[in-house]
């Protein structure tokens, strides 16, 4: 496990488990949320993302990269040896995106490019427009897509990891954890 990919639906910890992973396995990261999202929420060029991206998994020999972005599955997925997927139960994601998108408003917490949540957002019902409510509508989306992902005859090289529990995740850390240390 050198080159990993974390994917599932929003709040379900890709960016946590990303953060860890790399600090484990001594390799740098990438979410891609913060290079697809430009100042004012605008999104990047296309050519630009996969650009961006493109570069970034050429050029180190290992990395972890979280994101769901279909623009750029073929890049990321294409060097990757390993896809971890968070197929958390979808109370527990809409308990974290909800208590993580309020502290966030409460500290006016900058995510990427001076982009800020917003309660007004927050509180809408359109899913472009809230988090919690993108997280809400797009939950079994996200785990059918997922599913035929990496059913995909083109991604078998690669060893998957579907991560259903907290306890999943826990045991996914620890054994990057005594692997490094069995190999120093």
């Amino acid at each position: 496990m050198r080159r990993v990919a974390i994917v599932g639906t929003s709040g379900s910890g890709k960016s946590t488990l990303r953060r860890q992973l790399a600090a484990r396995l001594g390799v740098p990261e990438l979410e891609l949320d913060a290079v697809h999202h430009l100042p004012g929420w605008e999104p990047i060029a296309p050519e630009d993302f996969r650009q961006l991206v493109g570069d970034f998994v050429d050029g180190h020999d290992g990395w972890v990269v979280d994101g769901n972005y279909r623009a750029v599955r073929d890049l990321v997925w294409g060097a990757a040896d390993t896809v971890v997927w968070l197929d958390l139960p979808r109370p527990l994601v809409m308990w974290r995106v909800t208590t993580r998108s309020f502290a966030r408003v409460a500290r006016r917490e900058e995510l990427w490019n001076g982009n800020r949540e917003s309660l007004r957002n927050l509180l809408s019902w359109d899913p472009e427009r809230s988090i919690i409510r993108w997280a809400w509508t797009t939950h079994p989306d996200r785990r059918d897509e997922f599913a035929a992902a990496v059913a995909d005859p083109r991604w078998q090289p690669l060893a998957v990891h579907r991560l259903r529990t907290r306890r999943d995740v826990a045991r996914l850390l620890d054994g990057v954890t005594r692997a490094a240390a069995s190999s120093t």
